[in-house]
């Protein structure tokens, strides 16, 4: 057995050669080393490698499909940092779950992302869930040899520190040999049959180059080579401790940042001290996505972190995670590279330009679609309180200096000590030949920079409730709510402004989309102005409202009157009458005693009962558009005069029956025969029954004939009330019928009166 050791980044690692698939963990302290505060410690990771077999001419490898011990992220990676695969770098996995092979995944193999002092080159990382089998595909360009040394890294959890017991030290696969692997690993053909490795296969994987590897690897094999001087210098370990800056305060509020312990770093795996930009200043954000699976949830983000912190440190020999900070899916925001969230922290993300710059990545694949809209709205705010620190507009162009030959997606080419002009927020591939962030990311970082710098979007005044139309025009008798949206993000706007004639008279906070104003009267323009985060302003359109505080008048006061129609013991009928007007625009007429009604504007008479012997109040609350109100109301008591209260002439024959009012009557058919009452009161009703033999009566009012009533009628009908009449006011009158003796139908046959006093 042949071990060879990798000392750097804090990690310890050694190779046990007589396998294929050799379990790489990471050393460190268990949950009780911590700092006994109780709390979990950090989650440590396994890295299992697994040499590639290179064509006979070098120019293709692959590793045929086998099991693996469950893992959920995996990279391809080689020996020198500084090589480049220039084909295409493809794997699939088995999914635990399902047993499924998914289809092939291609691999980003030069994304521009690189730490000086690495020591190995790789690929991105691919997030693919929890996965039992694996089968990798190289295809270089034909007669171009692929770098040596290549392999397969695959992560898995080892669970929270101290929790899975001691971790085996971190192995490396030594080139040329014949790892043997504890997992039994079968090599599955495409066409789905099984079958064992072959000894030829497993011997001759790679050439080998481990005579020639020692504790650390030679600087023309093992470096990448660094953005510039300074970036070189920034970002290498030194014997010092590197000096802080000053944090320097933003123009625009911190977003919440989950902090490295969120996601659950093992800080033991880089222990070097962060390195900080040269001059303290951070010149723009560097848009990246991580090119995983879009079908995570918001709950693996923080496993997905720290798989790729593992990649990068364990894998690729990296002092830290690359990105600078990591947005999920759904905008939660996580500290990436150590040094302070609020520091100008060198990470390694964006080659040539690392000195300069700050990186974001959004967890997942984003070349057919843009991140959720909590993503952008999350990088938005990040990159808007970083520019702000060191007074850079996020929609502004920024000059970068370049550190090293370059050359970007468009095709634009560079050497070193080139100045370079930059949106403030980019996306990496307009410093680098590279799709990332996705061509969907892309398009959207308009959106991104529109969110970060302001002014709000979308600003609408909605409504504005507590008035009624008159016309087109918002009518209020006092205070209104006016309700508004924006498609900006609340958490980008520090407050909004109520304005009255254009100026304010109510602030309320970001979050807000309604406020309540009083008017005095007259006619105002409402508006409302949005302040984004950033100090820059949006005003809405203005909508015209009049404030107007008379009240509607009743010009006809409520009145009763008795109608025609049945009487009974309960119920008697009468008519409603009133008029109300406004000085504007009447809305309604409410009804709100002894019953509840609604008429409209021009309604001026309503058909009601009430129960006789009892005085009733009738109320009417008149309602204009502007919301004023008045309110009127009148009483009145219906008093039955049966005919026994009559003074009688002439002949009249009692009569008994259910259907008379009060179960009694009296009728006659003998010409000139007559019935008088007296009462007072302002409205009168005469009651009879009728049918198709009944008779005429002339009807007199204190001694005036005021007319003739003909009680014939197709259908029989009792209790009926054939005639009424109503005074302004309750005065004593006296109401007398004769009968007319009419041919052939002389008959009248009386319930008697009905008057309202």
């Amino acid at each position: 057995m042949r071990v060879r050791r990798w000392w750097g980044a804090g990690a310890v690692v050694a190779a046990a050669v007589c396998g294929t698939l050799v379990a790489q963990g990471l050393i460190g302290g268990s949950a009780s080393d911590g700092d006994g505060d109780g709390k979990p410690g950090p989650v440590r990771n396994e890295v299992r490698s697994t040499a590639l077999k290179r064509s006979g001419d070098g120019d293709s490898a692959t590793l045929g499909r086998r099991n693996a011990e469950t893992f959920s992220m995996l990279g391809v990676t080689w020996q020198k940092p500084s090589d480049k695969v220039t084909g295409k770098v493809e794997v699939r996995t088995r999914a635990v779950n399902s047993g499924k092979w998914s289809d092939w995944l291609t691999l980003g193999s030069d994304n521009g992302e690189r730490e000086d002092g690495a020591a190995r080159g790789g690929t991105e990382p691919a997030w693919v869930g929890p996965s039992n089998g694996v089968e990798v595909r190289v295809n270089g360009k034909p007669k171009t040899q692929l770098p040596r040394g290549l392999r397969v890294d695959m992560i898995g959890s080892a669970g929270r520190s101290g929790s899975a017991g001691d971790v085996e030290p971190a192995a490396f696969i030594a080139e040329g040999s014949d790892p043997t692997s504890s997992e039994s690993p079968t090599s599955e053909a495409t066409d789905g049959t099984t079958s064992e490795p072959s000894s030829s296969e497993s011997t001759t994987a790679e050439p080998s180059t481990s005579e020639s590897a020692s504790a650390s690897e030679s600087p023309s094999e093992s470096a990448t080579p660094s953005d510039s001087a300074s970036d070189s210098a920034s970002s290498s370990p030194s014997a010092t401790e590197p000096t802080t800056p000053t944090i320097p305060p933003s123009t625009v509020p911190q977003p919440p940042i989950t902090p490295r312990s969120g996601w659950g770093a093992d800080e033991s795996l880089s222990p070097e001290a962060p390195s900080y930009l040269p001059g303290g200043k951070i010149k723009a954000v560097v848009v990246h996505h991580t090119a995983q699976s879009n079908t995570y949830t918001c709950d693996e983000a923080p496993s997905i972190i720290n798989a790729i912190y593992t990649y990068d440190v364990t894998t690729l020999g990296w002092k830290d995670l690359g990105y600078n900070f990591v947005v999920d899916k759904c905008g939660t925001v996580y500290e990436g590279r150590k040094g302070g969230v609020d520091l100008p922290v060198v990470g390694a993300h964006a080659y040539g330009f690392n000195s300069q710059t700050t990186g974001i990545a959004v967890i997942g694949t984003y070349t057919d679609s843009a991140p959720s809209q909590a993503a952008l709205t999350s990088v938005a705010r990040l990159a808007a309180w970083k520019l702000g620190q060191y007074g850079v507009d996020p929609d502004s162009t920024v000059t970068l200096t370049t550190a090293v030959d370059g050359q970007n997606l468009a095709g634009k080419t560079w050497g070193p000590g080139e100045e370079l002009s930059f949106p403030a927020i980019h996306g990496h591939r307009d410093g680098y030949n590279t799709l990332c962030p996705g061509d969907a990311f892309y398009a959207a970082l308009d959106t991104v920079r529109s969110l970060a710098a302001g002014p709000v979007t979308g600003l609408t005044l909605t409504s504005v409730t507590g008035t009624g139309l008159i016309g087109s025009t918002p009518y209020t008798n006092g205070p209104v709510t006016m309700n508004w949206s924006a498609t900006t993000p609340a958490s980008l706007i520090s407050k909004y402004e109520v304005l009255v004639d254009g100026k304010s008279v109510t602030i309320t906070e970001g979050s807000a989309t309604s406020a309540k104003v009083t008017l005095a009267a007259g006619t105002h323009q409402l508006q409302v102005k949005a302040v984004h985060q950033s100090g820059r302003t949006a005003t809405s359109a203005a909508v015209t409202v009049v404030a107007e505080t008379t009240a509607p008048t009743f010009t006809t006061k409520p009145n009763l009157a008795l109608r025609t129609g049945t009487v009974n013991t309960t119920a008697v009928p009468l008519t409603l009458n009133w008029k109300a007007t406004d000085t504007a625009a009447l809305k309604d007429v409410l009804l709100t005693t002894p019953v509840t009604k609604t008429y409209g504007p021009t309604v001026t008479t309503a058909q009601h009962t009430a129960k006789p012997g009892t005085a009733t109040v009738w109320s009417l609350k008149a309602y204009d558009l502007a919301g004023n109100t008045a309110t009127a109301s009148t009483s009145g008591t219906p008093v039955i005069l049966q005919e026994t209260a009559a003074t009688r002439s002439g002949t009249w024959t009692a009569k008994s029956s259910t259907s008379y009012l009060g179960g009694k009557s009296l009728t006659s058919k003998t010409k000139n025969a007559s019935l008088a009452w007296t009462f007072t009161g302002r409205s009168v009703a005469w009651v009879v029954s009728r049918a198709a033999t009944s008779g005429q009566a002339y009807i007199y009012v204190d001694g005036k004939k005021v007319a003739t009533a003909d009680l014939k009628s197709s259908t029989t009908a009792y209790r009926n009330a054939i005639w009424t009449k109503t005074w302004p006011a309750s005065t004593k009158h006296t109401v007398k019928i004769v009968l007319l003796g009419t041919s052939g139908r002389p008959t009248v046959t009386t319930d008697g009166i009905v008057y309202l006093k």
